[in-house]
């Protein structure tokens, strides 16, 4: 680390950032930030600062938050919406009638993006149309039940445009902030005055995109950039901290790692093996060495703070005598005993993220423990992705970020949505799980509008996963912010969204 510090204490003397002005870092740069055609991750948080949706989990406990939204009632299968006074960045009212636009918008067949995502989760919500009594009540008309279309109202509002504006024009938001400009991978935004939870205390948020570990850190201790999120690794992390001017917060977080496994693999569909590499996998030591201790053991998809999540399911603790009782009843015995020679050999695919890498490398060792053999193989992330979809993997490790609603389980564990070679994109059952029981609570707890309703029923499907085992859960990672010290206000919250920098302030401490 001396290099990385001798260097920042260079670049101590570089451009700093006015005090009207905060400057986020981000690791890829946003696409596009309309609702309409956000697809990955950064377009959605820099997108969240212009477009403020009706209903958002930007909360601590993952529950649905009124945002443009007074409030949001189920009336048997239909939901009935009251609008709050807000308005957009050009001052005028948020109204009914600019919900119907946003929603008419995203089912247009022609958009795709996130738009796409979204029009397959109305067509599954069984949305039918908008009925608009006033400028702020209206209707959401429903074919069924469906409990999870609140937080299908997590969207961006957009304002209804003139009539022949261009379809692609970008459109006006009541968010925090409003588009100002963009110059290559940086995009600037200003404050929107108007903003619903009050004018921010900061003109101008800045986004600018620095793809390396190291110059990101240097651009904070330099100066000439504010704050970063879930950016730099936790192996950089203590460094970072002693830093004079710089500060770390870590919070808990829902984003769920876990060990990918074909389900459809000759080895692998056998449950023993699957349990037997649970044990094998010293998780503790694994938080403990390369994410120091920013982590907290995951039970399945949910986080313990969950408002469903269920502690009463299998663990699987770091057991390796149990892993090769496991193996041999598998039938797979070691053939040398602790020789070198191994019960069979799994091909482990990675990305080239130095931290997954370094991540994989110990799993492989510990594996090797129980008499697995590990080829672990390294693939630029596209190409693993690729191959993911297409089932052409044994092992790897995923991740499953901002995590809010348990429906998510539909997504990820239903038997509809394995990837085929006629639709890769048919849904993230990339482990190829296939339980009928599961199918039937997944459509029940999207049905059941009540609360505890629904709680049982993600209860029996977290138990029932936790025996099938089709993937080994790992840990829920902590958010990482690292900001300048003068840089206070902002919220972190367990989705990774930026939505709380519309709190940020800077004192006058140099």
């Amino acid at each position: 680390m001396l290099p990385l510090l001798a260097l920042g204490l260079a670049a101590c003397g570089a451009g700093r950032v006015p005090d009207d002005e905060v400057v986020v870092l981000l690791e890829q740069p946003p696409v596009s930030i309309d609702p309409r055609f956000c697809i990955q991750a950064s377009d959605f948080k820099v997108s969240r600062m212009v477009y403020a949706p009706l209903v958002s989990t930007d909360t601590q406990t993952l529950e649905a938050k009124m945002e443009l939204a007074e409030s949001v009632v189920s009336v048997g299968n239909d939901w009935e919406i009251t609008l709050r006074d807000a308005r957009f960045s050009d001052g005028k009212p948020v109204t009914t009638d600019d919900v119907a636009y946003t929603f008419e918008a995203l089912l247009d067949p022609s958009a795709g993006g996130a738009a796409a995502r979204i029009r397959r989760s109305l067509i599954n919500a069984g949305f039918e149309r908008f009925e608009i009594h006033d400028a702020k009540h209206m209707t959401a008309h429903l074919s069924h039940a469906h409990a999870p279309f609140i937080t299908d109202l997590n969207v961006g509002l957009m304002e209804r445009p003139p009539a022949g504006t261009p379809k692609d024009a970008t459109p006006r938001g009541a968010g925090a902030y409003l588009f100002e400009a963009r110059h290559g991978e940086t995009w600037i935004l200003q404050r929107n005055p108007y903003y619903y939870g009050g004018a921010p205390a900061i003109m101008h948020l800045v986004f600018k995109t620095i793809r390396d570990d190291n110059s990101r850190l240097l651009a904070l201790v330099g100066g000439s950039a504010d704050l970063t999120q879930n950016t730099i690794s936790p192996l950089l992390i203590d460094a970072v901290a002693e830093q004079p001017r710089l500060v770390v917060d870590t919070e808990p977080s829902s984003v769920y790692s876990y060990l990918l496994l074909n389900n459809d693999d000759p080895i692998l569909k056998d449950v023993r093996v699957r349990r037997a590499i649970a044990y094998a996998i010293d998780r503790a030591t694994l938080i403990h060495s390369k994410l120091h201790d920013r982590a907290i053991l995951a039970t399945g998809m949910l986080p313990t703070f969950h408002w469903a999540y269920e502690k009463d399911v299998d663990h699987y603790g770091f057991d390796p005598g149990k892993a090769k009782r496991l193996l041999d009843e598998a039938g797979y015995p070691d053939p040398d005993g602790d020789g070198p020679l191994p019960r069979f050999t799994i091909i482990y695919k990675t990305s080239s993220n130095k931290l997954r890498m370094a991540v994989a490398t110990v799993i492989a060792d510990m594996l090797r423990q129980v008499g697995i053999g590990v080829d672990l193989r390294v693939y630029e992330f596209a190409t693993l992705f690729a191959d993911l979809k297409k089932g052409n993997f044994q092992m790897s490790l995923m991740q499953i970020p901002e995590i809010s609603e348990p429906d998510l389980y539909i997504q990820f564990f239903k038997s509809d949505r394995i990837p085929t070679r006629d639709n890769l994109d048919a849904g993230g059952n990339r482990e190829r799980y296939r339980n009928p029981e599961v199918d039937k609570l997944i459509i029940e707890g999207r049905r059941t509008l009540d609360r505890e309703g629904r709680k049982k029923i993600y209860s029996q499907i977290q138990k029932i996963l936790a025996r099938d085992l089709p993937v080994v859960s790992l840990w829920h990672e902590h958010n990482i912010l690292a900001r300048r010290k003068r840089v206070g206000g902002f919220v972190m919250l367990p989705t990774a969204q930026l939505s709380g920098l519309d709190k940020v302030y800077k004192t006058k401490t140099r």
